[in-house]
């Protein structure tokens, strides 16, 4: 028997990349996995590649238009979630991203501090919001936020990414002492550079490909990784795991 049989999940920035990966894996899993993302097209392809993943096992994948960043589409993506499920386990605020505008403090873009902050940080603030009401009334389940290994550690040139993962991390934990008494687990993953083909593009043609490769001690990440420890954090196995940042980062972090 799969290990999510029986629960409903929510995606964020599922048509894509680590979002994909984890709706596949979940669907093979036995869950029922709604894909919310701005990119139809994408979220589409990628629901439609979860459903047949699904094959036996009872899982099934769906669709979902959502903008993260406003509250009417989140209210209208967790309406038609309950809708179509008929409830709410699960919820992975996976969408997000950085920019190759991303930069220091004296030199970033405004425009780029806000464009991150509103997208992983109120984007993962605000679907909490909405979905854990649903969640509660499921009776228990699994929130799985998006930090980064860059909120544990120091990395020049990101600051406007890493103040919005730093946030992530911190939400997390308070997050998973507030809802703790609704059998509500919070934690969020860590990854380090994770082979995604939006970051195959920003890595092209970059000259320092190789040395950070070698600071990875066992090769860069790609989506499964992240997707399997997912698959963990929602599952029942997971019944005490709370409020942790789990990295899943090839040992970048300690290296």
């Amino acid at each position: 028997m799969g290990r999510l049989v029986g629960k409903v999940a929510f995606i964020t920035g599922g048509g894509g990349g680590i979002g994909r990966a984890t709706a596949e894996r979940f669907a093979e899993e036995g869950a029922k996995v709604i894909i919310a993302d701005i990119d139809q097209a994408a979220g589409e392809a990628a629901a439609g590649s979860a459903r047949q993943r699904a094959s036996n096992r009872g899982g099934d994948a769906w669709f979902v238009h959502c903008d993260v960043t406003e509250r009417t589409s989140v209210e209208a993506a967790v309406q038609e979630t309950i809708a179509r499920y008929g409830r709410l386990h699960i919820l992975h605020n996976n969408a997000g991203g950085s920019t190759l505008q991303d930069a220091p403090v004296t030199e970033a873009p405004e425009e780029e501090f806000w464009r991150a902050i509103k997208l992983d940080l109120f984007g993962t603030f605000l679907c909490s919001k909405i979905a854990i009401p649903a969640i509660i009334k499921a009776g228990r389940g699994s929130i799985i936020n998006m930090s980064s290994n860059v909120a544990l550690m120091a990395l020049p040139g990101r600051d406007c990414y890493t103040a919005a993962k730093g946030g992530i991390a911190s939400m997390t934990r308070s997050m998973a002492v507030e809802y703790a008494p609704h059998n509500i687990r919070v934690n969020a993953i860590a990854p380090s550079v994770t082979l995604t083909e939006r970051v195959k593009r920003l890595l092209a043609g970059n000259a320092n490909v190789s040395k950070l490769a070698a600071s990875h001690l066992l090769g860069l990440g790609q989506p499964i990784h992240i997707a399997n420890m997912a698959v963990y954090l929602a599952s029942d196995e997971a019944a005490i795991t709370t409020g942790q940042i789990l990295s899943v980062d090839s040992g970048v972090t300690i290296y």
